[in-house]
């Protein structure tokens, strides 16, 4: 018989970590929280001090009875859920239920599920952190009293179905206030001249910056033909050569935000998938003759500092690998201090458990999704701890009759730790470094300019949301935690508040209609300010320095009447039926446009004696490329993505994903389409080579 029994939250690492404890342990999984707030009700006593009611959550009895058995066999019982918030509150929700003392040594936590950190983590047993229960209890009852206050509100006055969150009221608001920023946009006229220069054999590109020493900022043609004029011969001087070398710092290992925003721009993963798949990999793989083993440490976390055993083992693996002058000096940068950064930071950044297990040795051990997510940690990781990369750059610039045009150049010196891997970038597609390299060139020396071109460019207004960039702007902002992240996303998605278009977030009409009921009677909620600020509190809560109840007290005290006021004043939001202009083909009454939870729809008006609904279709405006009969219109398929099809459909069977365009190629007469990217939009040809930029 064993002599103890420890609780995980999930059965795929039960198994691995009963295997490195012995006989003497037996391991069971909780399958996450067992009790928590009913969901039928509000489960706070407002009037009792916040007193939460915490009831066995539907379809957990059958576990929780198990483990109350498992537990009178054992002497002793150790609680190991996941070493964040959540985790202390689930290990003393467990310890309520189980009569274990909470001030016992009864908690152990570790941030990798080796056999190492195993061993070690219950070597140093420590009591449950009631700091960090009371700070994932007020979270939890915060957001409890915002959602279960406010939707009602938004049923009763607007539609069924509808929620408000504290998070995702704010997340919804940086969404829908950047797409009035674009609407209100006024582009701006302004130019551009480039010059390509031969020197010798050599060719370099130069643009424009100014007359005389000052920068002149071209804003129309007018100007640029002045500027044309200037010109003599086809010769420029060169005036001045500024050499510098510059170094280039590695990006600091993964975050649970970082990871997001990076899963998405290089992977294109969801912030949702990018968890899940991090947590296959916490929680172990088999990888053979070591049997299931956790690849990474544990991916909820706010710290960028590893261990030094970690940091020991990448610096021999570099050195072996690449070099002596590839290890970073000195210790590592990282940041995450205080209590807070001792448990909601997990201890370590995110990161192989062991850099030996190379990314090319998991292949055949991983699907191609843990193996690119894998792949992507090892090498943030690595690249981490490798020395800065060093550049040397050259600014030149050239004058003709006091016209000034410059070239910028470098030159990769040292690549350090791009040898192994480069952050990406929100604004444009990661490219593989190229260095831009100038001739020699010297001052007063005299080089040719083949030809002059100049452009005319309109400003553009501020780029959508992509995930990487909201995830981004909300933990500046902080707002929210990292763990929420994802499944705030997630919500207003599934609201029907957003849209995803091209990898963008476009709000829908019933996400404006809630936002401005919100905004108009709990602008407090949606404030960016003061979301922050109670975020701040919470933390305070889990370092010690606050009480929780006191934190709701002073939150709910006005918040409360903030909720009567709305429920008598706030008048009910009537979404009219549209004519949608034909009838319906089963009945013969009149279609009309409705709103649904995904946006509009067309449906018989005759409801609910005629239940006929369709899709809205749009007509593009391009004749269908296969049957050249029908016309190609805009569809959405089950996962809302648009894409492209003949209206004969089924007799044309004609679908697209790139948008079709009203004329033929040029080249070879075959149909153009228009493919979109980070870079922008372009226009191609679906079989030969064609392509152009689209203006």
């Amino acid at each position: 018989m064993a002599d103890f029994l420890v609780i995980v939250e999930s059965p795929a690492k039960a198994k691995t970590i009963e295997r490195y404890l012995g006989k003497k342990y037996i391991v069971r999984a909780s399958l996450g929280h067992l009790r928590d707030l009913p969901r039928s009700q509000m489960g706070v006593d407002t009037e009792n001090d916040y007193e939460p009611k915490y009831i066995t959550i539907r379809g957990k009895g059958p576990i929780l009875q198990e483990l109350k058995k498992e537990a009178k066999k054992v002497k002793k019982i150790y609680l190991a859920a996941d070493p964040d918030r959540e985790g202390e509150a689930i290990a003393w929700h467990l310890a309520n239920q189980l009569g274990v003392d909470v001030e016992s040594d009864c908690r152990v936590v570790f941030n990798e599920i080796t056999k190492e950190a195993i061993k070690d983590s219950f070597k140093n047993p420590r009591p449950i952190d009631m700091d960090l229960v009371d700070s994932q209890q007020a979270r939890r009852i915060l957001d409890r009293l915002v959602g279960y206050n406010i939707s009602p509100i938004l049923w009763k006055k607007v539609k069924k179905g509808l929620s408000a969150g504290r998070v995702q009221s704010v997340a919804l608001r940086l969404i829908i206030d950047r797409e009035n920023e674009i609407n209100a946009f006024v582009p701006e006229e302004y130019w551009s001249i480039a010059a390509k220069v031969t020197k010798g054999k050599s060719e370099f590109d130069t643009t424009f910056y100014g007359v005389g020493k000052k920068k002149v900022k071209l804003t129309d043609k007018v100007q640029v033909d002045e500027i044309l004029g200037r010109l003599e011969g086809d010769t420029f001087e060169i005036d001045k050569v500024v050499k510098k070398e510059r170094k280039r710092n590695p990006a600091l290992p993964f975050t649970t935000s970082s990871l997001q925003q990076e899963a998405a721009r290089k992977l294109n993963f969801r912030a949702r998938k990018t968890m899940m798949i991090a947590q296959q990999l916490y929680e172990g793989i088999n990888i053979g003759k070591e049997g299931n083993v956790g690849l990474i440490t544990y991916m909820r976390t706010d710290s960028t500092r590893t261990s030094d055993t970690a940091n020991e083992e990448a610096a021999s693996f570099i050195e072996t690998t690449y070099g002596k002058e590839f290890q970073t000096e000195g210790k590592p940068a990282a940041k995450g201090t205080g209590k807070a950064a001792k448990t909601q930071d997990a201890h370590e950044a995110v990161r192989p458990t062991s850099v030996m297990r190379l990314p090319a040795a998991m292949k055949t051990v991983l699907s191609r999704d843990q193996l690119r997510l894998y792949k992507l940690i090892w090498e943030r990781f690595v690249a981490s701890r490798m020395a800065p990369a060093v550049l040397d750059t050259v600014s030149a610039d050239l004058v003709n009759n006091d016209v000034r045009f410059r070239a910028n150049g470098s030159q990769v010196k040292f690549h350090g730790f791009m040898k192994v891997y480069v952050e990406g970038n929100d604004d444009k597609e990661e490219e593989k470094e190229k260095d831009r390299i100038l001739p020699p060139l010297e001052e007063g020396e005299q080089v040719h300019y083949k030809n002059i071109d100049p452009k005319q460019h309109f400003t553009q207004p501020p780029p959508r949301f992509t995930e990487a960039r909201l995830v981004k702007t909300l933990e500046e902002l902080g707002i929210g935690r990292p763990s929420t992240f994802a499944p705030t996303l997630d919500t207003i998605q599934k609201r029907g508040y957003v849209t995803l278009d091209a990898k963008r977030f476009m709000p829908t009409e019933l996400g404006g209609i809630v936002h401005q009921a919100v905004d108009e009677f709990f602008p407090k909620i949606i404030d960016v300010e003061f979301t922050a600020q109670m975020e701040k509190e919470l933390d305070d809560v889990e370092e010690g320095n606050k009480k929780w109840k006191k934190v709701i007290d002073d939150f709910y005290i006005d918040f409360e009447k903030t909720v009567e006021y709305a429920d008598t004043e706030m008048e009910k939001i009537e979404i009219k039926d549209e004519p949608a202009g034909e009838d319906c083909e089963k009945c013969g009454l009149p279609m009309v446009f409705k709103l649904g939870r995904y946006g509009k729809f067309m449906a018989c008006s005759g409801f609910p004696d005629c239940r006929n609904t369709k899709a809205i279709i749009k007509p593009i405006g391009v004749k269908c490329p296969t049957c050249k009969e029908g016309e190609v219109v805009e569809r959405k398929s089950k996962t809302k993505r648009i894409f492209y099809g003949c209206d004969q459909y089924p007799e044309c069977e004609y679908v697209s994903w790139d948008k079709p365009v009203a004329r033929p190629c040029p080249k070879c007469n075959n149909p153009l389409v228009e493919k979109k990217s980070k870079k922008g939009v372009h226009v191609q040809c679906t079989e030969c080579d064609y392509k152009e930029d689209v203006q």
